[in-house]
């Protein structure tokens, strides 16, 4: 893999927005948890920098939150959301890469990035409470992963295809590979 100075770049940038992004959030009492402010910057990475950069920024940035400022606890809340969060990195720069070409593409993209994200989290949240002597159910899992996470999700699907798009429309990615991939007619 040849490391790419912009997209290293970039992913510092994202890793650091992901460290201020909850700090700000945290002020919004009752609701700025549901926000899920880790996880769009972790998306942004994937969708933009690719597969590699949106693993590595999703799996350290819930360890230096939790690290730096406590939140999120760093066993088990914080390892979980790491393997949930390297899994959103991940699959968002693979799905994009592989759907960009089909309308809605990257919908379907996000879509799917977030449900495999969830069932990481919940595999692991689940061994990790195993391990520490706790339960977690299936209701547990329902109610974190979608129920109280559902302004997160709706959050994600408006401002992350937001994003992308308009940076496509700005030629990003003629910065960051040297050519545009996909026309322009079709990367809704």
């Amino acid at each position: 893999m040849r490391m790419n100075t912009r997209k290293i770049v970039l992913s510092a940038l994202f890793l650091a927005i992901g460290i201020v992004l909850p700090t700000v959030t945290m002020h919004v009492p009752g609701i700025g948890r549901m926000l899920l402010p880790m996880h769009i910057p972790v998306l942004l990475c994937g969708f933009i920098c690719g597969a590699p950069y949106g693993a590595i920024v999703g799996s350290i940035l819930p360890i230096c939150n939790s690290v730096l400022f406590g939140a999120p606890p760093l066993m088990p809340v914080a390892l979980a959301m790491s393997i949930e969060l390297l899994f959103y990195g991940m699959m968002s720069g693979i799905l994009y890469r592989q759907l960009k070409r089909y309308k809605f593409g990257i919908y379907y993209s996000l879509i799917l990035t977030m449900t495999i994200g969830r069932i990481a989290w919940g595999i692991t949240s689940y061994l990790l409470f195993s391990i520490l002597g706790n339960s977690f159910t299936w209701i547990i899992f329902l109610t974190q992963a979608f129920a109280s996470a559902i302004p997160g999700i709706i959050i994600q699907l408006i401002i992350v295809p937001a994003i992308v798009i308009s940076l496509r429309k700005t030629d990003m990615e003629v910065y960051l590979y040297g050519k545009r991939e996909v026309s322009d007619s079709t990367f809704l």
